[in-house]
């Protein structure tokens, strides 16, 4: 069994500098914590995987494709593969955990 513990995931993506810590990768998934403060702008860029959000904690929107959506604690968005997306108007700081299938590159 893998467990892991937001806390202490949150404190070694903050140790790394970044805004993105992979936590697991298996042979069909990969999973990590993406974070956005407050007022950040989300550079990422379409993904080669399907991938799943799970917000953990804070209130922005997401743009996938053409629609748009509000987002906070408990939201879950999927994103098909190669589709443009962007968190935007972060008014809280967003914590996320990531799914992509098959696992990131």
């Amino acid at each position: 069994m893998k467990a892991f513990r937001l806390d202490e995931l949150e404190a070694e993506r903050a140790a790394n500098d970044g805004a993105y810590l992979q936590f697991l990768r298996e042979r069909n998934m990969s999973v990590g914590l993406y974070a956005l403060d407050a007022g950040d702008l989300d550079s990422q860029k379409p993904h080669q995987q399907d991938e799943v959000y799970f917000v953990v904690s804070g209130r922005a929107s997401i743009t996938v494709g053409m629609e748009t959506t509000p987002v906070a604690r408990g939201s879950v968005v999927y994103v098909p593969a190669g589709v443009a997306h962007k968190f935007h108007h972060i008014t809280e700081d967003l914590r996320v955990l990531v799914e992509f299938s098959p696992p990131e590159s």
